[in-house]
């Protein structure tokens, strides 16, 4: 009887929410509307607290060590921290194996740190997002060890079951090569329970209207405490109902929206922002037609076609997937990065793009994992410093709304050693004290780089503040810029006319004003010619050097691009 409650639960809201979709398209938004949409201007940095700064010793980064690095991350221009999951955890995932979600991990801190550096950051205008995983718990939260210890548990239904394997237990892996499979038998419950990741992360079953009552509870608490809004872990697989086609199973969009209802009621400042790798024409419905779902959403799409564009030197496909992507409601947003504390994607490439940016920036194959990515971070896999500053430059010209992971501001290395994804989870290289200056435990909890070009005596935040020209002070250039430009951020963009495959040039327009950055993705030097009809008589101004550059008797503008470089202009 429960089961048939609970299914008319689901068709019930289904059904409500598709009556409830706008019939019309709602009035145009003012332009001065979109100036108060913070997000639209902001530059995140994401960090695991566990490995950003020790303030006692006990080889755990805390948030008393952030709250003492705060003033470092107002220099660098950020004002979000996106923080990964620090509530108490076997840490057999890094911890994203939750088992409280209500609590900070003492290893971390307490909830008087956590609020302290909530009120710590608020001063200095940083807004601080978590991450919100509620895709699947640990195997060892209460919930689930209630739900498999006793069949009439209250838990039991909390998860997905079933008293035979399925037939499609082998496929469906997030981690294939690692992970075996997807539905796992459990010995004390006599029975299989589904996991879309790691065995010890049973899948919570969001078709179940207590679980969605806890979600919001748990959205709840931490937006109470400060939080200003949420990065929502692994979008599509939170939302598919289970047993249904797992390769391409069914998904149910109004939780999405609702959450994003739910949050807003609860704060109407906050954000929540999607991890989910779709392709483009799926786009809309994780946003909403008119940007009523999830407000920012990571652009895995063109992030795959960034990375072959840079291995490749063409960047014809990726101009192609930047305008796959164009069309998203006004009030959303797309989230860029060069590097996150994953893998790098290369699944929707196709076998021969993919071979070709292996061969450029993961050759062996202990730097692959998963048969679709690499698990370097940027400097190791660019290498070439002018290659670096190209790439950067990209981020933070690019239409949306660029993030940072902790450590690639001063060119991080990272540590194939370590298992799967967790070789660019070392910790903050600080100075060249002990442990980086990261902490003086004499086991930190993830080991720290201590040799080689990367190592931390070569490689940190205290050297590079003092070197102008150092990649910090490159990436700190960049941010100021970038804020100077905020018909980036704002604006409507076009590809401009380049003559060849190597060079793009992006020209935003915004309030009558206008920015034109131009790249070159050949390590040779290009030249090309810049101009239309309607520029005659407009003075175009280098905004890296405060030049101008001449124009010709025809209104053109002849620009030289050094191999790996890069201008940005205002159109006057």
């Amino acid at each position: 009887m429960k089961k048939w409650i609970v299914l008319l639960s689901v068709l019930t809201r289904t059904l409500a929410f598709s009556q409830s979709e706008p019939s019309a398209p709602p009035a145009p938004l003012p332009t001065d509307f979109m100036q108060e949409l913070w997000y639209k201007k902001a530059l995140i940095y994401n960090l695991d607290v566990k490995v950003f700064k020790d303030s006692d010793g006990n080889g755990f980064g805390d948030f008393k060590g952030l709250t003492q690095q705060l003033d470092y991350l107002k220099s660098l221009g950020v004002n979000v921290v996106w923080l990964a999951p620090f509530h108490p955890s076997p840490l057999e995932d890094d911890g994203y194996d939750i088992a409280d979600y209500y609590k900070v991990d003492p290893r971390v801190g307490t909830e008087e740190d956590f609020k302290q550096c909530i009120q710590e950051a608020k001063k200095r205008d940083i807004r601080i997002i978590t991450d919100l995983v509620i895709n699947h718990t640990s195997n060892q939260h209460p919930w689930y060890q209630s739900a498999r210890k006793d069949k009439n548990s209250p838990y039991r239904n909390w998860y997905v079951w079933s008293k035979e394997r399925p037939k499609d237990a082998d496929d469906g892996m997030v981690f294939p090569g690692v992970q075996k499979e997807t539905w796992t038998y459990d010995s004390l419950a006599q029975e299989y329970y589904f996991h879309r990741f790691y065995d010890f992360q049973p899948d919570l079953n969001a078709q179940n209207p207590e679980v969605e009552t806890e979600i919001r509870k748990i959205v709840k608490h931490w937006l109470d405490l400060g939080v200003a809004g949420f990065r929502l872990d692994a979008v599509p697989f939170y939302m598919e109902i289970p047993k249904t086609n797992i390769k391409n199973p069914t998904l149910q969009f109004d939780l999405l929206y609702q959450l994003r209802q739910f949050i807003q009621w609860q704060n109407g400042q906050a954000v929540l922002l999607g991890e989910a790798n779709v392709d483009p024409k799926e786009t809309e419905k994780f946003i909403g037609k008119y940007g009523e779902g999830i407000q920012m959403i990571f652009n895995f799409y063109a992030n795959q076609y960034l990375f072959a564009a840079l291995a490749t030197e063409n960047t014809e496909k990726f101009i192609k997937a930047l305008v796959d992507t164009r069309q998203i409601a006004p009030t959303s947003q797309w989230a860029w990065f060069l590097r996150n504390h994953d893998e790098i994607d290369l699944g929707r490439l196709s076998n021969e793009d993919r071979e070709k940016v292996y061969a450029r920036f993961g050759p062996q194959k202990n730097m692959q994992l998963y048969d679709r990515g690499i698990r370097r971070r940027l400097a190791p896999m660019l290498h070439d410093r002018k290659h670096i500053d190209l790439a950067y430059s990209l981020l933070f010209s690019l239409p949306g709304t660029p993030s940072l992971r902790y450590g690639e501001e001063i060119g991080m290395g990272d540590d194939l050693s370590l298992k799967e994804r967790n070789s660019v989870r070392t910790p903050m290289q600080w100075s060249t004290a002990k442990n980086a200056g990261f902490s003086t435990s004499n086991q930190p909890f993830h080991p720290v780089i201590n040799q080689g070009e990367y190592g931390y005596q070569k490689v940190n935040v205290s050297a590079q503040e003092k070197d102008p020209k150092s990649l910090l002070n490159h990436v700190k250039k960049l941010v100021k810029l970038r804020e100077e430009c905020p018909e980036i951020a704002l604006g409507e963009w076009t590809i401009l006319p380049a003559s060849t495959d190597q060079v793009l040039v992006m020209k935003y327009d915004w309030k009558g004003k206008s920015v034109i950055v131009a790249h070159n993705f050949s390590k040779d030097k290009k030249s090309i010619t810049l101009g239309l009809s309607e520029w005659k008589g407009k003075k175009l101004q280098n905004l890296m050097s405060n030049a101008s550059v001449p124009s010709t008797s025809n209104d053109t503008y002849p620009v030289t691009l050094e191999g790996y470089g890069y201008q940005w202009y205002r159109l006057n």
